[in-house]
């Protein structure tokens, strides 16, 4: 008994290197795109996420706006419509399940760090969004928003399609309020 536990720990360490050997390979070539490195400063986004997400995409010319890349993600809610009443259901959950995944992870690292919210604009709309959502819908939320408000932009750098997110002068994501920008 105790030789069939060595070989399974034995095969666990090798399985841990093999892991952290393509983590390294992964985070190597995201550092070489310029696209990778400027998606990697979106809070919660890491090389695998903006790897996993350029080679989706692309240059991200297919969506005119962030929040068809939110709709094709499936993170934006069902929308059931009768006259003049909008009713918002679950996520529609349709498009690459993979990178949706990786944006909902993304959001819970972000929320796990309070400290960190100041910092990256999102302590004002985290903190009201608190109160009135569950905290999975509130991360459902949260991937929404950062596929919308400027991980589209990141990718295709020459397209200006929202006030938010990153411009493409600036190094780091910031999170702006939708009326509080200029105009390109």
């Amino acid at each position: 008994m105790v030789r069939v536990i060595e070989g399974l720990a034995g095969d666990w360490r090798r399985l841990d290197q093999r892991v952290e050997s393509l983590s390294d390979e992964i985070e190597a070539v995201a550092r070489q795109d310029a696209g990778c490195e400027r998606l990697m400063s979106v809070p919660g986004i890491g090389p695998i996420i903006s790897s996993a997400m350029v080679a989706a995409i692309g240059t991200g010319d297919v969506f005119s706006k962030g929040r068809d890349f939110a709709a094709w993600l499936g993170l934006v809610p069902k929308q059931i419509s009768t006259g003049d009443r909008t009713i918002l259901g679950k996520i529609s959950k349709r498009g690459n399940r993979y990178l949706r995944v990786l944006f909902v992870q993304a959001a819970w690292v972000v929320l796990i760090k309070p400290k960190s919210w100041e910092r990256h604009g999102l302590k004002p709309w985290i903190e009201a969004a608190k109160k009135r959502l569950h905290r999975n819908v509130l991360a459902i939320a949260l991937a929404n928003k950062h596929t919308t408000s400027g991980a589209r932009d990141d990718v295709a750098r020459s397209i200006r399609l929202s006030c938010r997110g990153l411009r493409e002068d600036e190094k780091r994501w910031r999170f702006r309020l939708p009326g509080a920008c200029e105009h390109w």
